[in-house]
């Protein structure tokens, strides 16, 4: 690569994707919040029901997504944010697809039951039900990434030219803030609504809640993305100054 920059996409692209993928297959465990950091449960009234921020372990890595989609949209336009969107989406469907024909796999009979002695009686069942997502979920989740991440990168190009490249925090912001509250709903309309015949008030109720969380985090994560992005001018002015 002659570059820093090239080296920066490869470096971006590739945290970029992995949390991603992580995200994905970590959010099938559902923690509270509440209880986690030892505070009482929020029960905050949302249409009807009393909502709590139990959340999908996702919620972990989806702040850093969140982040350097901001970044490759600063460095490398929307070009850029959509190549890495669409690379990762395909990878993502890679993982689900090998994951389904793992779990398709007769397993060893003595695997089975390595874990009964901490509880778990049979670890074929159990890995199916911690991996084994449904078709209706996978899609929901790919449907809502590409058109979260498109949708958030033209907002921030969009702003970025109306603001003459300045308010980085408010480009940022709005763009997650936008991007996030369509991604919140679609998800859950295509995984469950559809999917699962959830109704579509508790839809709303829930989705309303995850965006609450998101739209807080969009907030608190202004710090990092100008120390990131700091960072990332000073490397690249480096360069810059060799040539």
């Amino acid at each position: 690569m002659k570059s820093k920059k090239h080296k920066l996409f490869v470096v971006l692209s590739g945290i970029f994707i992995i949390n991603v993928i992580l995200a994905e297959f970590i959010g099938v465990k559902i923690f509270s919040l509440e209880s986690t950091i030892g505070i009482a449960q929020a029960k905050i009234p949302i249409l009807g029901n009393d909502f709590s921020f139990d959340l999908t372990a996702g919620v972990l890595l989806w702040p850093v997504v969140f982040v350097l989609t901001d970044i490759i949209n600063e460095h490398f336009g929307v070009k850029g944010v959509k190549f890495i969107s669409w690379l990762t989406s395909i990878l993502v469907f890679y993982a689900f697809v090998l994951t389904f024909f793992a779990i398709k796999l007769t397993p060893a009979a003595w695997w089975e039951t390595t874990n009964k002695k901490v509880g778990v009686d049979n670890m074929q069942l159990a890995f199916k039900a911690v991996f084994g997502q449904s078709n209706w979920i996978i899609l929901g989740s790919l449907t809502a990434f590409l058109v979260g991440q498109i949708l958030d990168a033209l907002i921030f190009q969009k702003i970025k030219t109306m603001l003459n490249n300045k308010m980085l925090w408010f480009r940022a912001t709005v763009s997650t803030i936008i991007s996030q509250f369509i991604d919140s709903y679609l998800v859950l309309f295509i995984a469950f609504y559809l999917g699962s015949n959830w109704s579509f008030k508790t839809v709303m109720s829930i989705g309303t809640g995850n965006y609450i969380y998101k739209f807080i985090v969009a907030l608190l994560m202004i710090p990092l993305l100008y120390f990131i992005h700091y960072l990332i001018n000073k490397y690249l002015k480096s360069d810059e100054i060799k040539k």
